[in-house]
């Protein structure tokens, strides 16, 4: 699982400081190998999102791009953002849940130290991206409605599960 010190820890393997901060305007912040966190995030799980995040725009980012409306540093925020839904919501770990029969969108996000909301975007770009379904190996992740439907050779009965 990634939790927010096994990001802290591979922050420090990058050379980037992280700092929490009281009274920023922000969720996140990132410049020159430096992160700021917005001390007051009401959870663990919503701390580890933001800097899944800010992670991303060190490995994506150029440039200040903090001047949303233009055009080319909205894109940048989404891939950083999408580094960070690829981090923190594998489809390994999509599967491993499924293993462990994880049955609720609730369950997931807790399963992965995450936060449903951030679940749910994530969800929606992998949609976006993969169409309504992805296979990898024995298994076909379905992303409306959310589910693992995993193969087995024909001596086996299917199996599939969905969440709610």
């Amino acid at each position: 699982m990634h939790s927010y010190d096994t990001l802290l820890e591979e922050c420090d393997d990058l050379e980037i400081e992280v700092y929490e901060m009281n009274k920023m305007k922000s969720k996140g912040l990132y410049s020159d190998n430096v992160i700021w966190i917005n001390k007051s995030l009401p959870s663990i799980m919503e701390k580890c999102c933001v800097l899944a995040e800010e992670i991303g725009h060190h490995h994506t980012t150029t440039g200040d791009i903090l001047d949303l409306s233009s055009v080319e540093n909205r894109k940048q925020e989404l891939k950083a953002r999408a580094w960070a839904y690829e981090r923190l919501i594998p489809f390994s770990k999509i599967i491993q849940a499924h293993k462990s029969y994880i049955t609720t969108h609730y369950e997931l996000a807790e399963f992965l130290n995450v936060t449903e909301d951030f679940l749910e975007v994530a969800l929606e770009r992998y949609n976006g991206k993969y169409g309504l379904y992805v296979t990898i190996d024995n298994f076909t992740i379905c992303f409306e409605p959310l589910g693992v439907i995993e193969l087995f050779d024909w001596n086996d009965a299917p199996v599939s599960k969905y969440w709610s």
